[in-house]
């Protein structure tokens, strides 16, 4: 079979999968689960870029994502009143004296090279100095802020601008990190970045739990606007529910599942716009030469090709489309919630995808996406059914069918190891390999 036909009908089947959803538990629950497939599937995209491309092993997705959660909060979210009179300009000038900061350390250091006894003492005080300086603006700035009205408020809030334009700040936001991260680590051991991008991530959500200020910590930004109508507005329509009867549809259950068409389509335009610039780049001149950086670094260096350049060049691009995917997913939930950024769902699952769908394949990636997505979801009904099945003889009273029945949940973490022991056993490149050009 050729790879076309075999990508078609691993395509065909995985809707097939979704359709059953559908039918079997109802469209609501498979069109919400389309929408994190397609956000899922954009994070993989990111991933790919990095480690399918450049072979660049970065582990900081989680904080990439939360990155973007962050820009729809700061776009979308409303203004509080009284927020900035009580400590935005604090705030502001805290965070130009740390910008200020790091400007004159950098010069210095770069200046100072070749007096190696000055250069660490001399940048140290200017640190110092710009700390102390950040802190005496903004600790009074920041306790201030957080005192208007901490139930419902307690930071600065938004622009209260379409949350839509925050996919965009939101992939500005992680490129940006990730530019500062590449400058540091990149050009060293290839397993400094994957420590740099771990730390960095947990660094971002911890910054993002505890600055109440900025994002309301631990208490969560909730209500954010959607770019699509809501439930309510499209019942209150007569003239959706005059459609709605001439479909011989229930008004309200019509209308969650239009909201849902119209998250899908909006977020399948993202999808199709990255995955058409991924192949674009992959078929172009740089996509062979990133390949060629992938396959062999020094043999690409010797051939003139600045390799720490180029690996910058693509971690920035692939830690962008994650920004992206993340603001996608706080528009989706109409909330932020710091606290739902773990490792497992924002960096192993990720991983996975790319692995499974397979690495240095744009579609393979996609397919990952959907793939680990929907059984990540399905696993714990689909387990709970065959516990039930398996345990239909015993008493109803059983502490051993009560404790298996517990353990439903735990059907997610043994079908992720199961798929992925068949996928590298039966197919070690994924079920779209990667396509030798």
């Amino acid at each position: 079979m050729i790879q076309s036909q075999r990508t078609i009908m691993l395509f065909v089947g995985m809707a097939t999968l979704l359709a059953l959803v559908g039918i079997g538990q109802g469209w609501n629950v498979a069109l919400l689960l389309v929408n994190m497939c397609i956000i899922s599937a954009i994070m993989a995209l990111g991933v790919n870029i990095q480690w399918g491309y450049a072979g660049l092993f970065s582990i900081g997705s989680m904080g990439f994502a939360a990155l973007g959660g962050l820009a729809g909060v700061i776009i979308s979210a409303k203004p509080v009143p009284g927020a900035w009179q009580a400590g935005g300009l604090g705030v502001i000038g805290g965070l130009l004296s740390a910008l200020v900061t790091i400007i004159l350390g950098t010069f210095v250091w770069r200046r100072l090279m070749h007096l190696s006894r000055w250069r660490y003492g001399v940048t140290g005080v200017i640190v110092l100095a710009g700390f102390i300086t950040m802190r005496s603006l903004m600790g009074p700035a920041i306790v201030a802020i957080e005192k208007i009205d901490p139930a419902a408020a307690g930071y600065l809030g938004g622009m209260g601008l379409p949350i839509i334009l925050s996919w965009v700040v939101g992939g500005l936001f992680a490129a940006a990190v990730a530019w500062v991260v590449g400058k540091v680590s990149l050009g060293l051991r290839s397993d400094y970045l994957a420590i740099a991008t771990l730390g960095i991530s947990e660094i971002i959500i911890f910054l993002l739990k505890f600055e109440d200020w900025l994002t309301r910590g631990v208490k969560n930004v909730t209500g954010l606007p959607r770019p699509v109508p809501y439930e309510v507005e499209l019942v209150k329509s007569q003239a959706f529910q005059d459609f709605a009867i001439a479909i011989g549809a229930n008004t309200t259950a019509a209308a969650s599942i239009t909201v849902k068409l119209c998250y899908a389509g909006l977020f399948s335009i993202v999808l199709l716009f990255v995955l058409y610039l991924s192949e674009v780049a992959l078929r172009s001149p740089w996509g062979r030469m990133m390949r060629a950086i992938r396959d062999n670094e020094t043999a690409a260096a010797a051939m003139g090709k600045n390799v720490t350049a180029r690996h910058l060049q693509v971690f920035i691009l692939g830690s962008a489309v994650v920004g992206i995917a993340g603001a996608m997913l706080t528009t989706l939930d109409g909330q932020f919630t710091p606290t739902s950024y773990q490792p497992l769902r924002f960096t192993f699952l990720i991983w996975v995808m790319v692995i499974i769908g397979g690495s240095g394949n744009n579609l393979g990636a996609v397919l990952g996406g959907f793939v680990i997505w929907f059984f990540w979801i399905e696993a714990e009904p689909v387990g709970l059914w065959l516990i039930e099945l398996i345990t239909s003889g015993m008493a109803q009273n059983s502490p051993l069918r009560a404790h298996l029945l517990d353990s439903a949940a735990y059907m997610r973490l043994l079908t992720m190891g199961l798929l992925l022991l068949l996928v590298l056993r039966f197919a070690p490149r994924g079920l779209i390999p990667e396509v030798k050009r």
